[in-house]
């Protein structure tokens, strides 16, 4: 009798192993069932069948080929003491384009991707964005630097233009750029225009729509060519390094062309206008000036402590430097505005194609940034394009 309870009790506490064991298993695939339920609602509810449809099959792979392209421009004007002379010139900046392969495995309009850069030397750039029927998110980081520089500029006396000169240039040290970019925007019309028809393919749009859409952005770079390029520091009246935060918000139209069933085309443009806008300058000081050359050369020798030359002045023209002559360069303070009513655009041109489980798309996407401190002015433009390919199952 006792044995038998025993044996009895035994096989109650393996049962009760394996019951809870699948009790758990149980649970995790409910879970994954629920969170798939709850998806799949998400995506048919808000959106009429008529203008889009959501397709039976909910899993997408997509292979991805993508091209990025930062290109940095900085105006400044000078005015040189003692003269009625002037001078407008640009340096421009332009790292090689950024291509990169990936794939990418979601279900409905939720996933994840991996990509491997095909460029060298062209920095380092993150993205991640997730559109849905109402809304799209989108996140950009670009960190590259570059040595290779180009200038532009005109001459002026009296007012008067005398010269252009362009030239490509190498800087002493490279010059760091940074940017990050996060956008979102939401779509009035949502129940009969989508932006991830054309976009990530989640959804199909069946009949030609339109809607206004709201957006709003952050972005923040920053620009450092500070570091051993005494040359161009002077010539952006001893600015070195700039940071630049900016607050947007917009109000733009996007439109999706179905030509025919399974072709879609897109359109989105929105120009947006900063809310917040602060840009910090860090200054840079020289013993050497932009004043015009002299005739006679009694600076002497430089004393870093009184930061004079020996003729008691603190500057000397740097058309007469000569070998030998000590250079004294630093940071010597930083300068912060708040402005607003800077205005940016945000570009977008989408093409998807569906046959069967199968669609290709193209997309775009332009975006320009822009900010000035007193004669500096910087514009940044950040765009990309992208071939996807892919299959639902």
């Amino acid at each position: 009798m006792v044995d038998s309870v025993g044996v009895d009790s035994g096989r109650w506490m393996v049962d009760s192993g394996s019951v809870e064991g699948v009790s758990k298993k149980r649970t995790v695939v409910d879970l994954v069932h629920r969170l798939q339920q709850f998806l799949d609602e998400k995506a048919r509810k808000k959106v009429d069948p008529g203008y889009i449809e959501v397709p039976e099959k909910p899993w997408r792979v997509i292979a991805r080929y993508k091209e990025n392209m930062v290109d940095a421009d900085c105006w400044n004007h000078i005015d040189y003491p003692g003269t009625d002379e002037s001078s407008d010139w640009q340096m421009c900046f332009e790292p090689p384009i950024a291509s990169s392969i990936g794939i990418w495995v979601g279900y409905r309009g939720t996933g994840i991707g991996l990509s491997k850069s095909l460029t060298k030397n062209a920095g380092r750039y993150y993205s991640i964005s997730t559109t849905g029927a109402r809304y799209g998110l989108n996140f950009r980081l670009r960190r590259f630097n570059t040595s290779d520089v180009t200038l532009l500029g005109s001459d002026f006396k009296g007012g008067k233009k005398v010269e252009d000169y362009s030239s490509d240039t190498v800087m002493t040290t490279p010059v760091w750029i940074r940017s990050v970019y996060v956008n979102g925007y939401w779509v009035l019309n949502g129940r009969r225009y989508s932006q991830a028809a054309a976009y990530n393919q989640s959804v199909i749009q069946r009949r030609s729509a339109g809607s206004l859409l709201l957006g709003a952005t952050w972005y923040q770079s920053s620009m450092d060519y500070s570091e051993g390029n005494v040359a161009y520091v002077l010539l952006s009246g001893g600015t070195g390094r700039i940071k630049v935060h900016q607050g947007n918000i917009g109000v733009g139209y996007g439109y999706n062309w179905v030509p025919l069933r399974g072709l879609v085309l897109n359109l989105m443009a929105m120009p947006t206008v900063s809310v917040y806008n602060r840009v910090k300058v860090y200054k840079y000081d020289c013993n050497f000036d932009l004043s015009p050359k002299e005739d006679t050369d009694n600076y002497g020798k430089y004393d870093p402590e009184t930061r004079l030359w020996a003729n008691g002045k603190r500057y000397k023209p740097a058309m007469m430097y000569k070998e030998g002559d000590d250079v004294y360069y630093g940071e010597a303070g930083s300068e912060t505005d708040y402005s607003w009513l800077r205005l940016n655009v945000d570009l977008r041109l989408g093409i998807a194609y569906n046959w069967s489980n199968y669609f290709i798309g193209i997309q775009s996407q332009f975006n320009n940034f822009n900010y000035r401190k007193d004669s500096n002015r910087v514009n940044i433009y950040d765009a990309y394009a992208r071939l996807s390919v892919g299959v639902r199952l």
